[in-house]
């Protein structure tokens, strides 16, 4: 049998890129409308999905992610439940670029929160009397890649060179909202 020296055991092994570690996690605003009007045909649900990240020590690389979820269901003229939830993160990141930190904030920090505020939404929508909403998972590199074009179409504007034609629209749209119908 062979032994392994203590020293080369003992030594810790070096990040080889940028590593996030989550601090915190927390419902940061919620709210729950239910008017208690019933509609007799099939409600449309609107659902509206926004990413942020703000930093708080930028020093030690600690930024809150806000995941932000919107959902209306109704028809034009009736709703019959609204629900706003903002669920937060704090995380740390250390050792990347200024992309791979963004990356991470904005793909990577979104889809931990997410399986969490999909099940605050799917709970708060069957307490309030009505089935669970159970949102589709979303692809948050989509709708990273999504931002990041259209935010070099508007430089390109802004700076009178040609856009370049607009990418076709996929759940979730451009705009950061998906549609749980499909």
């Amino acid at each position: 049998m062979t032994e392994t020296p203590a020293d080369t055991a003992a030594q810790p092994q070096t990040p080889t890129g940028p590593s996030m570690r989550v601090l915190n996690q927390y419902i940061k605003d919620l709210s729950f409308e239910n008017p208690g009007s019933r509609v007799n045909e099939q409600p449309n649900v609107d659902l509206g999905i926004d990413v942020q990240a703000i930093p708080q020590k930028s020093e030690e690389g600690v930024y809150e992610v806000i995941l932000k979820l919107n959902a209306r269901a109704g028809t034009q003229d009736t709703a019959l439940f609204l629900v706003e939830l903002q669920y937060a993160g704090l995380f740390q990141i250390q050792g990347g670029t200024p992309a791979d930190t963004e990356a991470m904030l904005l793909i990577e920090a979104p889809r931990m929160l997410f399986p969490f505020g999909r099940r605050i939404v799917a709970d708060l929508t069957q307490e309030g009397g009505f089935p669970a909403l159970r949102i589709d998972p979303v692809d948050f590199t989509a709708l990273y890649r999504q931002q990041r074009q259209r935010a070099a179409q508007q430089a390109a504007s802004q700076n009178g060179a040609p856009a370049s034609a607009p990418a076709p629209q996929q759940s979730p749209t451009t705009d950061g909202s998906s549609d749980p119908q499909g």
